[in-house]
């Protein structure tokens, strides 16, 4: 393999009933920072029926070049019929970095490629950088449980692929009327060559919070100390109308349910105020919430390493301290909607 001959960055574009998935656009903004500092361009990559119209947000987005395979075949994601649409494309042009989301589409379609190409693929990765010489992808997740940060190199093979949790990189601010270079391909394929069919989609309804589409979430961990301590976290969250996050720790224990576990063995979440209330800090926990807009930290430890990553730190009793919260915000909120009624 001529390491030479591999050029360019490029974004799996998932797509759902022709609307983009968050993390694609993510992952354009992460992917536009590699392609600058090595001097390349950025490409999306669209696979789906009558998808061709996405590639003006592509471009809007950041990227320089958009394939897409638009063609009846792709009308539902199956992997056998969007990794031949791929490996064509890879096959066709080259590139040196793929980047998928770590979604289930994401994840499965990139460890399917990465076999068959074959090259190497670091799953759920958290940080991404680029060596400006070399191109060679510096891609880092969490090793470990969480204890330590690993940075996953692959050296002899291209493309280098990754798959990158949603929430963990920042979309670029759009840029309408952004344009860029749209190649429109096809694969000779048909419905005959394919093993799987898609017979009907049945969407679940479900009632569980979605903490990561939530402006406020109050997280606790195990310095509550019991299930009837963490209620307090329940409180305080009712308070305002915030979302219940908690710790990996928490949640071993039963204390509350897994779909509230923030961390890279749960949600990773981007809200506008964290509150990390008994949490320690581990890294297998920052990596799930370190992007939040505002951190605010409560913990008896003034040494504990969640200290390090917030904005406002509170060293004291959770026991006392949340207490005055709830008061101190429910008489705000109160005198608001007073203030509310009075304009009406």
């Amino acid at each position: 393999m001529n390491l030479e001959d591999y050029h360019g960055v490029w974004v799996f574009i998932e797509e759902q009933e022709g609307t983009i998935a968050p993390v694609s656009l993510e992952l354009l903004g992460a992917g536009r920072r590699l392609a600058d500092k090595r001097g390349v361009e950025l490409a999306g990559v669209i696979i789906g029926n009558q998808v061709k119209p996405l590639a003006s947000t592509v471009f809007e987005y950041g990227a320089d070049v958009a394939y897409v395979y638009d063609q009846t075949i792709f009308k539902d994601y199956r992997t056998e019929s969007y990794m031949k649409a791929l490996l064509h494309c890879c096959e066709t042009y080259k590139p040196e970095i793929i980047l998928f989301g770590a979604t289930s589409t994401g994840k499965d379609l990139a460890s399917a490629v990465a076999t068959d190409l074959p090259t190497g693929l670091t799953a759920d990765t958290t940080e991404l950088d680029v060596e400006e010489d070399t191109g060679l992808l510096l891609a880092s997740r969490p090793a470990f449980g969480g204890n330590i940060m690993a940075t996953i190199l692959c050296k002899k093979y291209r493309p280098q692929m990754a798959t990158v949790r949603p929430k963990v990189m920042k979309a670029l601010d759009i840029e309408p009327g952004r344009t860029g270079k749209l190649v429109e391909e096809k694969i000779d394929i048909k419905e005959e060559d394919i093993r799987t069919k898609v017979l009907d989609i049945v969407k679940a309804t479900t009632k569980k919070v979605r903490i990561d589409e939530a402006d406020i979430i109050v997280a606790g961990g195990k310095g509550l100390g019991s299930e009837e301590g963490f209620q307090l976290i329940h409180r305080l969250a009712e308070t305002f109308g915030g979302a219940v996050g908690a710790s990996r720790d928490v949640v071993e224990a039963g204390w509350i349910e897994h779909h509230h576990q923030v961390g890279q063995t749960g949600v990773t979440v981007t809200p506008k105020i964290y509150f990390a209330i008994g949490i320690s800090g581990a890294i297998q926990h920052l990596v799930g919430m370190k992007n939040s807009s505002m951190i605010i930290a409560i913990n008896k430890d003034p040494d504990a390493p969640i200290f390090e990553t917030c904005h406002y730190g509170i060293v004291g009793d959770a026991f006392e301290i949340i207490p005055l919260f709830i008061e101190q915000f429910s008489h705000a909120l109160e005198k608001e909607e007073v203030n509310h009624v009075g304009e009406v």
